[in-house]
C-alpha cells in the first residue's frame, strides 16, 4: 500500500513539474520577444504595424483557441492534447529561430500560440485531476507562481540573449526544456483523462466562436478608429450568438449554463477578467513613463518594473497554499483590494516621483495580484464537475488573455485621446501624464467593481470539491 501510494506522489510529482516547465515557457515566450523587437524590425524591415504583431499574433491566437481546445481535451484526453501542444511548441520554436522574414516569423508565432492554448488550456485541468482538494491550491499556486517567473525574467533573459547571442535564441533556448517535458508525458504519464468522452465536437459552435473572438479581439486593440469599432462590435455580436447557439445544443464546447446555474465559477472568472483588464497595462504604462518623463534607460527601468511580477511569483505560491486551509473567496477579495489600494497610488504619479515610492507601490500590486491569482482559479476548478475541467482551465486563460487585450485597448485608447497619432516625447509630457492618471482611475473603478464580484460568489461547499485521480 504504501508503495502505491508513493508510486502516486512520484507520479503527480513528475506532472507538476512538466506543467512548471510549460507555465514558465509560454509566457516567457509571450513577453521575452518584446525586448527583441527592434532587432527584428531592423533585420526584417518591419513596420511598427508589423512589429506589433509578432506579438500580437501569439497572444491572439492563444486566446481565440483556448476555448475549443479545453473541450476538445475533455473529449479526447487532456494529456493527449497536452502531448500534442508541447511538440507544436517545440516545433515552432526552433522555426521561428529559422525565420527569413517578417511574414513567416509572424505566422509561426500564430501557430505558436495555438501550441500555447493546448498546454494551457489543458495544464490546470490536469493539476486539478490528479490532486486532492487539500492539495490542489498548494500545486496551483506553484503553477501560477511559474508563470510570473516566467514573465519576471523575460525582459532580462530576452535581453541578454539579445544583445549577446542574437534574438533568435530566445527561441532555441526553449527547445531542450520542450524536449524534457515531452519525454517525460510519453515516459511516465500513463494515465488519460477525458471526462466528457463520447460527447460529440461542436465544429460549428468552434466556427462562431473563433471567428468572433478573433474580430473583437482585434478591433478592440485597434481602437479607437472607426473600423476598429466596427469589427470589435460584429465580434461582440458573433459572441452574443454564439451564446445562444450553445444554449441550444446537446454537447456545446463551452457551457454557458455554467454562469448561469454556477454562481461561483461565473463571478470567479469576471473577476479574473476585471483583475488583468486593471493591471496589464501598468507596465506599458510606466515603461513609456520611466523612459520619457523619468528619462530613464531601458535597462533601468525594466530593473524598477521587474518588481511587480517577482513580488507575484512569490506571494502566488503562499496565497495558494493558504487558499487549502482558508476561504479563497476572502483571500482573492483581499488581494484585489490591495491592487485597488496600489492603483490609488500609481494616479497620483507626478514628474518628481522619487523611484523609491514607485518601487513601493509596484511591491504593493504585485503583492496584491499574488495574493489574487492562486485562490481564484482554486476556486474556479473546483467549482466544476471533472467532465468541465478542460473548459475550466480554458476559461481562465481566455479570461486572462481577453483582460489582457481590453487593459491594452483602455489604455490606448485614453492615450490616444490625449496625444492622437503622434510619436510620444517630452513635448506632450504633460498630455502623457494626464491620460495615465485617467487610466489608473478608470481601472480604479473597474478593479471596485471587481472586488465586489469576487465577494458576491460567495463560499464554496465542500461536497463540490472536485474527487481526484492519480
Amino acid at each position: 500500500m504504501d508503495q502505491v501510494a508513493e508510486s502516486s506522489r512520484n507520479a503527480r510529482r513528475l506532472i507538476l513539474f512538466s506543467i512548471i516547465i510549460t507555465s514558465f515557457i509560454n509566457p516567457f515566450l509571450g513577453a521575452a520577444i518584446n525586448i527583441a523587437l527592434p532587432a527584428i524590425s531592423k533585420e526584417f524591415t518591419l513596420g511598427a504595424v508589423g512589429m506589433s504583431w509578432v506579438s500580437m499574433a501569439f497572444l491572439l491566437s492563444s486566446a481565440v483557441f483556448l476555448v475549443p481546445l479545453g473541450k476538445l481535451a475533455d473529449i479526447s484526453g487532456r494529456k493527449k492534447i497536452f502531448f500534442i501542444g508541447n511538440i507544436l511548441i517545440t516545433v515552432t520554436s526552433i522555426l521561428c529561430g529559422m525565420s527569413t522574414s517578417g511574414t513567416m516569423l509572424i505566422a509561426l508565432r500564430a501557430i505558436q500560440g495555438i501550441g500555447s492554448a493546448m498546454v494551457f488550456g489543458t495544464g490546470i485541468a490536469i493539476i486539478t485531476s490528479v490532486y486532492p482538494p487539500k492539495e490542489r491550491g498548494k500545486a496551483i499556486g506553484i503553477s501560477v507562481t511559474s508563470v510570473y517567473v516566467g514573465l519576471s525574467l523575460a525582459p532580462f533573459l530576452g535581453g541578454i540573449l539579445t544583445q549577446y547571442l542574437g534574438w533568435r535564441t530566445i527561441f532555441y533556448i526553449t527547445v531542450p526544456f520542450e524536449l524534457l517535458v515531452i519525454w517525460i508525458s510519453w515516459r511516465y504519464i500513463k494515465e488519460e483523462w477525458a471526462d466528457a468522452k463520447g460527447e460529440k465536437f461542436d465544429l460549428a459552435g468552434s466556427v462562431i466562436y473563433l471567428l468572433s473572438m478573433s474580430a473583437f479581439m482585434f478591433g478592440f486593440s485597434k481602437l479607437p478608429g472607426t473600423p476598429a469599432i466596427m469589427i470589435a462590435a460584429a465580434g461582440l455580436l458573433g459572441l452574443v450568438g454564439f451564446g445562444i447557439l450553445e444554449l441550444r445544443i446537446q454537447f456545446p464546447i463551452f457551457n454557458i449554463r455554467l454562469f448561469a446555474s454556477n454562481r461561483l465559477f461565473a463571478l470567479s472568472n469576471l473577476a479574473a477578467l476585471i483583475n488583468y483588464a486593471t493591471t496589464f497595462a501598468i507596465t506599458f504604462l510606466l515603461s513609456l513613463y520611466l523612459q520619457y518623463i523619468m528619462d530613464l534607460s531601458p535597462r533601468d527601468a525594466g530593473m524598477i518594473l521587474i518588481t511587480q511580477p517577482v513580488l507575484m511569483a512569490i506571494v502566488a505560491s503562499i496565497s495558494g497554499r493558504l487558499s487549502d486551509r482558508y476561504d479563497p473567496r476572502i483571500l482573492a477579495s483581499s488581494g484585489m483590494a490591495i491592487i485597488v489600494c496600489g492603483l490609488v497610488l500609481l494616479s497620483f504619479l507626478t514628474e518628481h516621483t522619487t523611484i523609491r515610492y514607485l518601487v513601493v507601490i509596484l511591491a504593493v500590486v504585485g503583492f496584491g495580484f499574488g495574493m489574487f491569482s492562486s485562490p481564484n482559479t482554486n476556486a474556479i476548478m473546483g467549482s466544476v464537475d471533472r467532465k468541465y475541467l478542460g473548459v475550466a482551465s480554458a476559461t481562465v486563460g481566455t479570461m486572462r488573455l481577453t483582460g489582457q487585450m481590453m487593459s491594452m485597448g483602455i489604455a490606448t485608447l485614453i492615450l490616444q485621446i490625449f496625444i492622437g497619432n503622434r510619436p510620444l516625447s517630452a513635448e506632450y509630457s504633460s498630455q502623457f501624464m494626464s491620460s495615465m492618471k485617467i487610466t489608473f482611475i478608470v481601472f480604479v473603478v473597474l478593479c471596485i467593481l471587481g472586488v465586489y464580484f469576487s465577494l458576491a460568489r460567495g463560499r464554496a461547499a465542500k461536497e463540490d470539491q472536485i474527487p481526484y485521480s492519480t
